[in-house]
């Protein structure tokens, strides 16, 4: 499989801010985040590449947060996928910059899940999980 790439620009405001508890004194793009648009990237360049759109779920994260990006800040979002296991487990190389500054660079991987409707869940419980909430699958 070729590599695929999909880029998003983002604005660093709202949710995606912090100012660590008021230590900083000014507002930059909070490590989660980063993250969150990392992931969101990623998730969208995955749904490109498999069958009807099938959404995914992140499952690692590994990054470094290398360069501060203040509020109001234009940002990029990039996400490489560069394979995929069985049809089903996502692995991609993700960066967000600032112009030519990089701001966090790591990796990133998903697994496909089924659609389901909104009350069900995408992620199987474990069996210990659904007895303590008296769900048994037997």
């Amino acid at each position: 499989m070729p590599e695929s790439e999909r880029t998003e620009e983002f604005t660093v405001e709202g949710h995606l801010l912090t100012d660590v508890g008021g230590t900083l004194g000014a507002h930059v793009l909070s490590t989660p985040g980063m993250i969150a648009m990392m992931e969101r990237t990623a998730a969208r360049l995955g749904a490109e590449h498999l069958p009807d759109g099938r959404p995914t779920v992140g499952f690692e994260v590994c990054v470094r947060h290398v360069g501060a990006a203040g509020e109001g800040a234009r940002c990029t979002a990039t996400a490489r996928l560069r394979e995929i296991e069985d049809g089903r487990k996502l692995r991609f190389d993700v960066e967000v910059r600032e112009g030519e500054r990089v701001i966090g660079t790591g990796t990133h991987e998903r697994r496909a899940v089924e659609k389901r409707g909104p009350a069900a869940r995408d992620v199987p419980e474990s069996p210990a999980t659904a007895a303590r909430q008296g769900l048994s699958g037997s």
